[in-house]
């Protein structure tokens, strides 16, 4: 595995818009000269910097992430090629108007609005780009902020939301691996806590959950030890070279061998689920049988399970079944634990790590034809809620299942915003970037879709900040409960019941985010 440089481990290899995947990805970027600090950059926060650096930091706090502008030579003649193109379509517009020689009025007039507003549509895509701004975390600046004396962490707790709508339309083996690149990323287990969210219901969604929790406990400190990078199972042994005899330790050829194996296990596991269940049910069904019997889909343990059967029928079908919240992976402990729960056959190495995990809960809100589920929105809420009572993280960040982290340091990135002395306490989101595996290297096709991301939600950057788009945002708890931020707001929140609901323990959980 080649070394990273030290920038790289200084700034987790997130010196660039684009979060690298692979160590040879972060070297052909630097290589190519488009780094922060390359021709095209310039740093935006001198003065802020200095004044931080002279006066200690407000509350003793330092800078967390370091802005860059594009240089005036750069930027100038842009925004007055800009300005120029803005007049002649203004021209253009008073030609047409003056110059009505068709016959066809409505037809005339629909193109001239057509035109118009395609027009407003380019003023409105050009505007943002006129003070693109990029800014990076300073992640050694994170650890020495929160890093304590004892090896503890004042990071803040985040809940991250995978949310899943049916195990066949979104392949069950991605969106477990996302779960698994949540629980190996570089984040204290101890302020970590993952929720997949399940709107279909299904019985095989939660015990593919309880395999993620038998395989983990390898996977996770394996990736820590060796800084394995993205740590998305699926994703990793796909493109990584496997190790050979003389280029690697016996040590990780041992593990890496042994994970390997454990992972073949585990998709296969996943693969006869489907089967596992239905032939399981079916003996229960057997036992049970009577007039009138539904047949039920049955769990490991004998019960029968809240949510949707394999056959439809009355409260147990898709779109119409009771509420569920199943803890898969109670919530660690304080302190370190080392190869409690590997069995003897797992590396010796890899038992010596740290093998606490986060917490993982699995979530299916109860759904009635009578009223709406707001689909995406409202299994977020479901989540929302269900996170205040069990971890109450004062950040959140959500992810869509076929998603994964492809890079261990994105969380504490994030974090790096929100924890700013500059305007950190009154950010209410920190949107990712997307990116798309499996691209042709020279993306004919714009399937990474830079324009969109590396063109205009960096241009947003420069103003109040990038929407959200769905996935991969982290937001701060108490902006999605509705709370004006600190400096719009009195000391002491004081939520109403006729707001937030009428559960105690969630208006208690509210004060305290």
């Amino acid at each position: 595995m080649p070394a990273a440089g030290a920038a790289y481990v200084a700034n987790g290899g997130l010196l660039d818009p684009l979060l690298v995947s692979a160590d040879g990805h972060v070297a052909a970027t630097k290589k190519a000269g488009h780094g922060v600090k390359g021709k095209y950059w310039t740093a935006a926060d001198k003065a802020e910097r200095q004044a931080a650096k002279e006066s200690g930091g407000e509350d003793g706090r330092v800078l967390l992430f370091r802005k860059y502008k594009v240089k005036g030579s750069l930027l100038h003649p842009y925004r007055a090629l800009i300005c120029i193109r803005v007049v002649a379509v203004l021209l253009f517009f008073i030609w047409r108007i003056k110059h009505n020689k068709s016959d066809v009025m409505w037809f005339w007039t629909m193109s001239v609005v057509g035109d118009i507003w395609f027009g407003f549509s380019w003023l409105l895509n050009q505007l943002p780009k006129f003070n693109p701004v990029k800014t990076v975390p300073d992640l050694a600046a994170l650890r020495q902020h929160c890093n304590l004396p004892d090896g503890t962490s004042t990071l803040p707790g985040i809940d991250v939301f995978v949310t899943t709508a049916d195990p066949i339309d979104e392949p069950i083996l991605y969106t477990m691996n996302c779960v698994l690149s949540i629980l190996a990323v570089d984040y204290p287990v101890d302020r970590l806590s993952c929720y997949l969210s399940d709107d279909s219901g299904a019985l095989i969604l939660y015990e593919a959950l309880v395999e993620v929790g038998k395989f983990a406990p390898l996977w996770v400190p394996f990736c820590r030890k060796y800084s394995i990078e993205p740590r998305a199972p699926e994703s990793y042994f796909e493109h990584v070279v496997p190790p050979q005899a003389g280029k690697a330790t016996q040590e990780f050829l041992h593990d890496f061998r042994r994970v390997e194996l454990e992972y073949d296990e585990f998709k296969a596991r996943l693969d006869n689920l489907a089967d596992t269940i239905r032939k399981r049910s079916d003996v229960y069904n057997t036992m049970e049988a009577a007039e009138g019997y539904h047949k039920a889909t049955w769990m490991a343990n004998g019960t029968q399970w809240p949510g949707t059967w394999i056959d439809p029928t009355e409260n147990h079908r898709k779109g119409h079944h009771a509420g569920i919240a199943k803890v898969v992976l109670g919530h660690p402990s304080c302190g370190h634990h080392h190869g409690s729960q590997l069995n003897a056959e797992s590396s010796p190495s890899i038992s010596a790590m740290d093998e606490r995990l986060p917490m993982l809960v699995y979530v299916s809100r109860e759904k009635n034809p009578s009223y709406n589920h707001n689909k995406k929105a409202g299994a977020l809420n479901a989540q929302l809620r269900a996170s205040a009572l069990l971890s109450n993280g004062q950040l959140i960040i959500n992810f869509d299942c076929d998603h994964y982290i492809n890079n261990s340091q994105a969380l504490r990135a994030a974090v790096c915003f929100m924890l700013d002395q500059r305007d950190g306490g009154n950010t209410a989101f920190v949107q990712f970037p997307q990116r798309f595996d499996n691209v042709d290297p020279t993306d004919r096709y714009g399937n990474h879709n830079r324009v969109f991301f590396d063109g205009t939600m960096l241009a947003l950057n420069g103003l109040q900040g990038p929407s959200y788009i769905g996935t991969g945002c982290m937001f701060r708890r108490l902006a999605l409960y509705g709370i004006d931020p600190p400096r719009c707001r009195p000391n002491n929140i004081t939520p109403e019941a006729n707001k937030f609901g009428n559960s105690t323990l969630f208006l208690d959980s509210v004060s305290k985010a």
